[in-house]
């Protein structure tokens, strides 16, 4: 197969410690090791010197252009209200994205990668005349999405115009199918996250002292709510240390005077540093969320360091379970899984197998 001529856009990259910055940033570097022209279009840092990356990967980088996100007036009622009905400021990709599209010159295949979703929308009003396939990347629904504020009615046409126009719809997980319109699940494929399983370093797991776990990620309301949990582990005698990698702070805070040392709260920090670490821990915690058309993409990580999983939910009825866990006993952990489809060398594959099925099969 002749090499490809690759677009990807999307908002988030490296350096930015996101899912789906991974998922665009690990897919571009891949798709170059395969030997095909990746220009790659996303909001780029501004004073980051992105030469060392640029070089190291063979990607060409492309700012998607000078789009400036936070607003003074964005963060009171009536700018909250209005990012609700216009979907601004980040509505103003679309214009950025379609002068992306028109300046390169041919196009073999181009990956759009949400979220925001206002990325397909760009590409959904661009003119795709010289695009030969589309594949539109998804994490999360958007007008099915059971965890978003309310969406008005008229960004239906919207989704369902750049729907109607993408080749292929792909998301991470097969339950996620049921967040997107009826008519359009025929193009819609399933592609999980994809990680490099080259440069993981573990830790020798050795128990630790006192029973160490973690937790890594986002918790909000509703939806992935850890306060019972916490609330739980206030009222327990034994010593215990509970790590959290998050930025979203607020559900922990008014637990941490009372549980003292036993919540360590971290700031994210790079993939490969925590996989090291969280393969130090006794067990680690999965929140499951309330909806099954979503799910962390955490869980490959957890996965990967070979600790034991306990999956609780917001309402907390795990307790036996967690305190079998405190005790070190992991019968009931989470089922492990072949990770081997998570490894990207097999994602990129099942990308370029839609471009295929697009150009040679005619469909």
């Amino acid at each position: 197969m002749n090499p490809l001529q690759i677009v990807i856009i999307s908002y988030n990259i490296y350096p930015v410690l996101s899912p789906r910055s991974f998922r665009t940033t690990e897919l571009a570097k891949e798709l170059v090791k395969k030997g095909h022209k990746v220009t790659l279009y996303a909001k780029l840092i501004r004073d980051y010197d992105y030469t060392s990356f640029v070089e190291t990967t063979g990607i060409i980088l492309k700012n998607i252009g000078k789009f400036h996100e936070n607003s003074f007036f964005f963060t009171n009622i009536v700018g909250k209200i209005i990012r609700r009905l216009t979907e601004y400021p980040r509505i103003k990709l679309i214009p950025y994205i379609k002068a992306a599209i028109k300046a390169e010159e041919n196009i073999d295949y181009l990956i759009s990668i949400a979220m925001p979703h206002t990325i397909h929308w760009g590409v959904g009003f661009s003119n795709l005349n010289r695009v030969q396939c589309w594949t539109a990347d998804c994490g999360d629904p958007y007008m099915g999405n059971p965890y978003a504020a309310f969406h008005p009615f008229y960004f239906k046409w919207i989704e369902k115009k750049w729907c109607k126009k993408a080749n292929f719809i792909t998301i991470p997980i097969e339950e996620a199918k049921d967040g997107y319109y009826t008519e359009f699940r025929d193009k819609i494929h399933v592609i999980p996250q994809g990680f490099d399983f080259s440069n993981i370093t573990l830790s020798n797991y050795k128990k630790n002292s006192v029973p160490t776990f973690a937790y890594s990620g986002v918790c909000y309301v509703p939806g992935r709510d850890i306060t019972t949990f916490l609330e739980y582990l206030c009222s327990l005698k034994c010593n215990f240390r509970f790590i959290v990698y998050t930025k979203s702070t607020d559900l922990f805070m008014p637990f941490i005077e009372r549980l003292g040392e036993k919540l360590i709260l971290k700031d994210y920090v790079p993939r490969e540093i925590l996989l090291e670490e969280l393969s130090k821990m006794d067990f680690l915690i999965n929140i499951k969320n309330d909806f099954e058309i979503q799910q962390p993409s955490k869980l490959i990580d957890y996965y990967i360091t070979k600790r034991p999983i306990l999956e609780i939910t917001s309402l907390f009825k795990e307790t036996n379970t967690f305190d079998e866990f405190l005790n070190g006993n992991y019968v009931n952990k989470l089922t492990e899984k072949d990770i081997s489809n998570y490894e990207i060398s097999n994602v990129a594959n099942k990308f370029i197998e839609l471009y295929n099925k697009k150009i040679f099969k005619n469909i």
